[in-house]
């Protein structure tokens, strides 16, 4: 079924009207499981994305973080058609609930991308992944998504198990203009200031790496290195 229908089928299964039973012999929705199925469409079920779509795994990501991504969405700053129109009439106290069903969900435990890195571009999207840039004034990505990109905190995702596609589109998007958070929008900031080869060798890498459940004793990120408006 295409993700436009399944949208659809998912914003009807969200609205109140839905949850209600539609004759004295269907029973209502009874919990979050069915009201989410249609999302699995695009976003695999319980929000674990099969690895060779384009669509994010969302399973196990912070709630807060998934909560202004839903926002982002109605507002428009970030653009998706389908996302825009589900997300429109949903009141911000059920996409709250939508977004603590997908962060309580276990994350998607996928094998590292098998494409290969030209080592040139390996080695520059681990430096800029591991270490940043100074000359370009960009920090390290594991200063703000924690030592194993697994994320940190209530607003701070993983990067680990998203396809090197995506991670490369989202950066092109803040660099655009297409996509964008809360003031100050600190992932634009970083993106303007990155190549379409700086982009596409950090995207490569990150893809490249396992996602592995965090490390025991692994504490939450420090101190960001930058002012972001979407983390509180």
């Amino acid at each position: 079924m295409p993700c436009r229908l399944l949208a659809l089928l998912c914003l009807f299964l969200a609205s109140p009207l839905a949850a209600q039973p539609a004759s004295p012999v269907s029973p209502p929705i009874p919990d979050m499981d069915n009201r989410m199925a249609a999302c699995a469409g695009c976003h695999g079920e319980y929000g674990r994305s099969q690895r060779e779509t384009y669509y994010p795994s969302i399973a196990g990501k912070p709630a807060g973080y998934l909560y202004e991504q839903l926002l982002n969405f109605r507002a428009g700053r970030r653009h998706q058609t389908q996302m825009q129109q589900m997300l429109t009439p949903l009141s911000t106290d059920y996409m709250r609930e939508m977004a603590a069903y997908y962060a309580g969900q276990t994350a998607a435990r996928h094998p590292s991308d098998a494409d290969a890195l030209d080592p040139a571009a390996a080695a520059r999207g681990e430096q800029l992944a591991l270490h940043g840039d100074a000359a370009l004034d960009v920090p390290a990505c594991r200063d703000c998504h924690g030592a194993g990109l697994r994320g940190g905190g209530p607003y701070v995702p993983g990067l680990v198990g998203l396809r090197r596609e995506y991670i490369e589109a989202q950066l092109g998007g803040w660099q655009s203009g297409a996509r964008s958070a809360l003031a100050p929008d600190c992932m634009a900031t970083i993106a303007q200031r990155l190549s379409g080869e700086d982009m596409a060798a950090v995207a490569g890498w990150i893809a490249a790496q396992p996602v592995q459940p965090k490390a025991a004793g692994e504490t939450e990120i420090g101190p960001l290195p930058m002012n972001c408006g979407a983390v509180r």
